[in-house]
This record gives C-alpha cells, sequence and structure tokens, in this order.
C-alpha cells in the first residue's frame, strides 16, 4: 500500500527546556544542516524532519500543534514578502534556501490539529482520528534520525509492505535504555526486522537495551487500541501502551533496528540539544 500521510505530533510544553519552549516550540529549536552548495544553515529541526519526508515522496502533512505554538505554523506558511526582503538587502543565497523550502510547502498539503492539554504521545494520535482512514506513518516532531543514504525511513515503509504488518516501527540498541520506549524482540523475520513480543515506556529496569525510535507506521486500528487503555503517569496516554494492547490483540507488530551508525538527534533536554548542535554542526 502507498503510505500517504504523515503525522507530526508537536504540541509538547517542553518542560525540560524552560524557560526558552515558553514561547518557542521545541521542534523549532535549530540544528545544523549543510545546503547543496555544502553550507551550513542553522534550521529548526521540525523543518528539517519535514524535508526528510518530503525527499521520501510524502506530500501531505498533519501536525499536531498546541498552545503557544503558533510559531510552527508561521514558519510553515509561505512569506513572499519576506524572500523579497532578503533580496533587497543582498541575501540572496538565504533567499535561495527559504525559496527551496517554500517550494516543499507550495507541493504539500499541510494541515494543523490542535491538541490543547498535552495529554501525552498517544493523545496527539488520537486527534486525528476523524480524517484518517487509512495506514499513516508518524514521526515525532522533536527528533531527527540521520541514517547512510537518508534509508531509515524508507526501511520502515519497505518492512510494513512486505510484511503487512499492523504496526512497524524504528528502534535502535542505545546506551540509556530508562529513557525510551524499550522494545522486546520475537522471531526474526530477516536480518534486522523482528517481531515485538513486547513494549514499555521508560521503564525502571529495562530488560532491553533496544529502544523505539520514532518513526511509525500505524493501520487505523490504533485508534481503538489508544481509546481502550487507561491513562498513565500524569494522566498522559501512551502511545507504547497503545502499540501493547495491539500486541495482545495477537496482531502483527514488527521492528526495524536501524543501523549502529545511524544517529538520532533528540533535542527534548538541554544536554541532548547541545549534542544535537555539536553532532549536526560537524557532519
Amino acid at each position: 500500500m502507498n503510505i500517504k500521510k504523515v503525522v507530526l505530533p508537536a504540541a509538547g510544553l517542553g518542560t525540560r527546556l524552560l524557560p526558552i519552549t515558553k514561547e518557542t516550540p521545541k521542534e523549532m529549536l535549530p540544528i545544523y544542516i549543510r545546503g547543496e552548495n555544502g553550507n551550513r544553515y542553522l534550521k529548526p529541526v521540525l523543518q528539517v524532519i519535514f524535508e526528510q519526508l518530503y525527499k521520501n515522496n510524502f506530500r501531505e502533512f498533519i501536525f499536531i500543534v498546541g498552545r503557544n505554538k503558533r510559531a510552527i505554523e508561521d514558519h510553515f506558511t509561505i512569506d513572499n514578502d519576506f524572500i523579497k526582503t532578503l533580496y533587497e538587502k543582498n541575501k540572496s543565497e538565504l533567499a535561495k534556501e527559504m525559496e527551496k523550502f517554500y517550494n516543499k510547502i507550495e507541493e504539500s498539503s499541510l494541515i494543523f490539529v490542535n491538541q490543547p492539554d498535552p495529554k501525552g504521545f498517544g493523545d496527539s494520535i488520537l486527534k486525528v482520528k476523524s480524517i484518517i482512514e487509512e495506514e499513516f506513518l508518524v514521526h515525532a516532531g522533536d527528533t531527527y534520525i540521520k541514517s547512510s543514504g537518508d534509508t531509515s525511513i524508507k526501511k520502515v515503509i519497505e518492512s510494513h509492505n512486505k510484511y503487512k504488518s499492523e504496526i512497524t516501527f524504528a528502534s535502535k540498541i542505545v546506551n540509556n535504555p530508562k529513557d525510551y520506549g524499550i522494545v522486546t524482540k520475537g522471531n526474526e523475520l530477516e536480518n534486522n526486522i523482528f517481531n515485538v513480543n513486547k513494549v514499555i515506556e521508560k521503564p525502571d529496569n529495562p530488560e532491553t537495551n533496544l529502544a523505539i525510535m520514532p518513526i511509525y507506521i500505524f493501520s487505523p486500528n490504533i485508534f481503538e487500541a489508544l481509546e481502550e487503555i487507561n491513562s498513565g503517569v500524569n494522566k498522559e496516554i501512551q502511545l507504547t501502551d497503545g502499540i501493547q494492547n495491539i500486541i495482545n490483540k495477537k496482531l502483527q507488530v514488527n521492528t526495524v533496528v536501524l543501523n549502529k551508525n545511524d544517529v538520532q538527534l533528540d533535542i527534548g533536554n538541554p544536554e541532548n540539544f547541545w549534542e544535537a548542535i555539536k553532532l549536526s554542526y560537524n557532519w
């Protein structure tokens, strides 16, 4: 099946990055990316993810936003007057870089859905139930995954189409599994593709060091699975609990284990944000 729609959750409060995230969404914090001309540009991580998905032939984007997230919609709104101003100030290189971004927006369909109260990753997915009837991809708005040949998203899509699973998501071996949703693998279907027996969100005593990376493909059954679960810590609906509910129903859930050299830039806390800046600058 040709998966067309992408959901980009970007409604979290970003409390670990306060006070900057009081007015600036964490998804709008920058990392370095090299342009086609080889020069470095500071781009919001959400723009980098959008452009990576665009490169993978996605054109239908649904952004989940909340209060104080107006900057996201503003950034993804074409501003020709701004381009004109850049040219007038002899900033043609930057103007051309922005024009490339705006051309991608022009060729895409963008929808912004409101999540007024940040009740968890799972709740953000439920917000799109009324507008999605087919399989769809979810990519967290604050984590960019750089892989050799830019293949991480492609691998997840190809595996999902091949094995016709209910859910397929990316995963990776990490050194600090307590900070992630953790995966217990089942049968190996082929090299680095496994059935999933169990997922659990940020366990105190992780059974494995295989962590969920926030690239997922879901069937619409995820909506019912999320509605059936109870809210957890801080009354949030965890996406991992919804995935586990699908597993409990004996439906197939698979994971694609990314290469050890693939790098995830998660800007969710100050330490990770600083690491993302350093790593991306040296690419």
